[in-house]
């Protein structure tokens, strides 16, 4: 006897659920310029490397029979598939299915979703879109009784974030379990104007007289300037880049290391722009980014998180093809002094390059933690201090290059000063305990006060300290321990990368 009639109702199952939520929602879901599940999913990975897991699952409907006369999708579509030749697991939400709503899901694929990623030690890609199984009140009448409330493998997704890289997409209205999944991952975007993130949604909010549209409770303008959210990009598409990039600088797990790529950019070049990229006059700023272009392979800087704690610049690079994770300050804005955010997002992104073993690089020209009012209010000197525990307590190979300015205890978070200093100043270089410029008059006021042309013994005083405050004179003592040509940056770090990499190895 053959099985040829039950491989036809397989067939016809896993057709069926090809419908996702039928013609006419997945017909709606486009109409709001949004891919569905099955699209998104074909897009993100390699062509004709996802094999879906649980395709049939879902809820049927049957005769008097037994007979099956209708079916209704899982709202949860996961499997295997590669992203540039790697193995990954990647899901996505179905908004076409009740909006994502827990009505609608089968938790334990949602489990086995997570466990999978752990326990094949693959990296996790979530697109979520709507609830993402979370709650609906149509589901209480369903059940006909309430809960006390659960997350059905919550532990997998924790444990995932303490071992594999994981991205989340938020690619339409999220709220309750669907933003926390997103939240919890390494890596998290949102698509301007179609993605908006709550706890809960403007229904919700009114009760408690939040009058918003779904954009201004939860649109992307908030949530990747408090941090909740990484970065923003304007379409699904870019969405889905910015995943493959993200993931090809980390290994698969915390039991890989990452991959080193071609490269056909000279470890020898020498940018002559750096000489000069730097102002004399220390109220002058630069473009920190410019000098990270002509440092790192060429093409090779992926930013994160751009638009919060921007301070500090969080971005992947290679040096030689080697990957490394770059932390750079931005003195375009608040000077580059670090505040609450900046903090915060230098103290996440060194904890993820410890995590997955990058080596690091940092770039520094940090003025001190932001003071005042605002920044007392905000806890500074409490996320400074994170901050500064992750880098002292970083055990991966780490190289800093000092810029331009390295104040106070903020600046003393260059790096874990107890280690070999694997660090490099440029001729710019300005350091000490606190900037001079904002002590000359309160230290030498009696000698100022006491000259017959006051303005002419602050200058003399700026000029003799000046002579003091050069590089050079640290370096005479051994307080830095190179001062380099800006133009041998690269071909430095180059060295710094191969010899990094030969330690992890």
């Amino acid at each position: 006897m053959s099985w040829e009639k039950d491989i036809e109702e397989l067939r016809h199952r896993e057709k069926l659920a090809e419908n996702m939520g039928g013609a006419e929602k997945v017909a709606r879901q486009h109409d709001r310029g949004k891919l569905d599940a099955r699209e998104r999913l074909k897009r993100l990975v390699d062509p004709d490397s996802f094999r879906e897991i649980g395709k049939i699952a879902g809820r049927g409907t049957y005769d008097e029979n037994g007979d099956l006369t209708d079916f209704a999708a899982s709202n949860f579509i996961f499997g295997r598939a590669n992203i540039d030749a790697r193995p990954v697991v990647a899901s996505a939400d179905d908004f076409t299915v009740r909006g994502g709503a827990a009505d609608a899901a089968l938790h334990r694929k949602f489990v086995q979703c997570e466990a999978m990623a752990h326990e094949m030690g693959l990296p996790l890609i979530r697109m979520i879109d709507g609830t993402g199984g979370g709650g609906s009140v149509k589901t209480l009448e369903t059940m006909g009784y309430t809960y006390v409330p659960m997350v059905p493998g919550w532990e997998h997704i924790a444990r995932n974030l303490d071992t594999v890289p994981v991205v989340a997409l938020a690619l339409g209205p999220t709220a309750g379990l669907g933003a926390a999944r997103i939240v919890a991952s390494h890596y998290s975007v949102m698509v301007r104007g179609v993605s908006q993130l709550f706890a809960a949604g403007p229904a919700v909010a009114a009760a408690i007289g939040d009058d918003l549209s779904k954009e201004e409770l939860g649109g992307s303008d908030i949530h990747t300037r408090n941090g909740v959210v990484d970065d923003e990009v304007a379409s699904e598409n870019e969405a889905f880049a910015a995943a493959r990039r993200f993931l090809s600088y980390l290994p698969s797990s915390v039991d890989k290391l990452a991959e080193r790529t071609a490269n056909d950019d000279p470890t020898s070049r020498r940018e002559e722009e750096l000489l000069s990229i730097v102002p004399h006059e220390a109220k002058q700023v630069y473009s920190m980014r410019r000098i990270m272009d002509a440092v790192f392979d060429r093409g090779s800087v992926f930013e994160m998180g751009r638009r919060w704690g921007q301070a500090a610049i969080t971005a992947f690079a290679r040096l030689d093809g080697w990957p490394v994770a770059v932390l750079a300050s931005d003195p375009s804005f608040l000077g580059g002094s670090w505040e609450a955010k900046t903090s915060e997002k230098a103290e996440r992104f060194v904890k993820l390059a410890e995590q997955f073993r990058l080596p690091v690089v940092h770039l520094v020209d940090n003025p001190g933690f932001m003071i005042g009012g605002e920044a007392e209010r905000a806890g500074t000197i409490r996320y400074g201090v994170n901050a500064m525990n992750a880098i002292y307590k970083a055990t991966v190979p780490w190289a800093s290059v000092i810029i331009r300015r390295a104040y106070g205890i903020a600046g003393s978070a260059m790096s874990n000063a107890e280690r070999f200093q694997y660090r490099f100043a440029w001729p710019s270089g300005d350091w000490g305990s606190l900037p001079i410029e904002g002590g000359i008059e309160v230290a030498y006021k009696s000698d100022i006060e006491a000259s017959d042309d006051p303005a002419a013994a602050l200058q003399d005083i700026r000029d003799r300290l000046n002579k003091v405050r050069s590089p050079f004179r640290t370096a005479e003592h051994f307080g830095v321990e190179d001062i380099i040509d800006p133009r041998d940056t690269r071909p430095l770090l180059c060295e710094y990368a191969d010899l990094a990499w030969r330690k992890l190895g």
